[in-house]
């Protein structure tokens, strides 16, 4: 397993007290595979990410309890040193906005040039490996683009210049946060259509964060769904899509438009599933039991007061 996430809990220390974002968090990235992270904005996803790169914010996040394993490494026990060698080298990431991610006074060259140097401090003649990776991300006129700033590119060219830095040393995991974020239709689809090829050229696994249930469907394996901070339920693609278990994965799933086309006319409906949870299951501390539902597709308890009901071949209890 390439990425294998334990029990990750991290909270933030505020001045109006303690925001616990990620709670008992668990699951795994397998090697040449796309796992999706999906649910609604706050529910953790991006927390998540950050505590995996090292990059929360200082002093008030902190990763309080839990085990983070990269190749078997586990990335909590490592100092601030150790992480920057693997950061940027074997774990890339991209953020949502390109815009906010690029620096407006540099060049896109330049900004390229410094991602190389983090694996290759030392390297000098890497102009052509700059034009070989906007070239890789179908970037026109390279020649050009390595001389422009961020502002004289079009948002699908900046995130395409993020996706040329997040893989320019060719890391074992790539996570994309949302990198579809305020970009049209059309140019969505060609950032997502890239995103996959790009797995298959460089052999590069990618954690995608997103809320987008199209998207999820169209670039995952794998999908872990998130809800007030904790994993609710996860399997392949096909255990969400085709057997929810969770009733917030129905309802993510409900929230989805769906057009019905006749002879005559077209109807569109739009359904709404409610999930209940209380503050109290919120705030609780202990673990919630877990449901075994096939060797892939689990569930959990949290939030799913029919969850006991469910029987499925071997129930796990975390």
């Amino acid at each position: 397993m390439l990425l294998d996430i334990k029990n990750l809990h991290t909270y933030f220390h505020t001045d109006t007290g303690l925001v616990k974002s990620v709670r008992g968090v668990s699951f795994s990235v397998p090697e040449n595979s796309t796992t999706c992270l999906v649910g609604e904005s706050g529910s953790g996803k991006s927390v998540t990410a950050l505590s995996v790169m090292g990059l929360l914010p200082k002093p008030q996040g902190r990763l309080e309890k839990g085990h983070i394993y990269f190749n078997g490494r586990d990335l909590t026990k490592l100092s601030s040193q150790e992480m920057r060698k693997i950061r940027g080298r074997d774990i890339s990431m991209i953020f949502q906005e390109p815009m906010t991610s690029l620096n407006p006074a540099l060049t896109i060259g330049y900004q390229i040039k410094e991602a190389l140097k983090v694996a290759s401090p030392k390297a000098q003649d890497l102009d052509e490996k700059i034009l070989d990776l906007l070239r890789l991300v179908d970037l026109p006129r390279p020649e050009k683009m390595v001389k422009a700033y961020p502002h004289e590119l079009s948002g699908g060219q900046r995130q395409r210049v993020m996706i040329a830095m997040g893989l320019a040393n060719e890391p074992k995991l790539l996570i994309a946060d949302e990198p579809t974020t305020a970009l049209d239709v059309t140019i969505q689809a060609q950032v997502l259509c890239l995103l996959d090829q790009l797995k298959g050229k460089v052999g590069t696994s990618i954690l995608l964060i997103t809320h987008d249930l199209g998207v999820v469907a169209e670039m995952a394996d794998y999908v872990v769904v998130m809800f007030q901070g904790r994993v609710v339920e996860k399997g392949t693609v096909f255990d969400i899509f085709d057997h929810p278990a969770h009733p917030y994965t129905q309802a993510l799933l409900a929230a989805r438009p769906s057009i019905q086309f006749s002879k005559d006319h077209f109807e569109s409906s739009l359904q709404s599933v409610k999930v209940e949870v209380s503050q109290e299951e919120i705030n609780r501390e202990e673990d919630f039991e877990i449901l075994s539902l096939s060797s892939t597709h689990t569930v959990s308890t949290f939030a799913n007061p029919e969850g006991r009901k469910i029987h499925g071949p071997g129930t796990l209890k975390s």
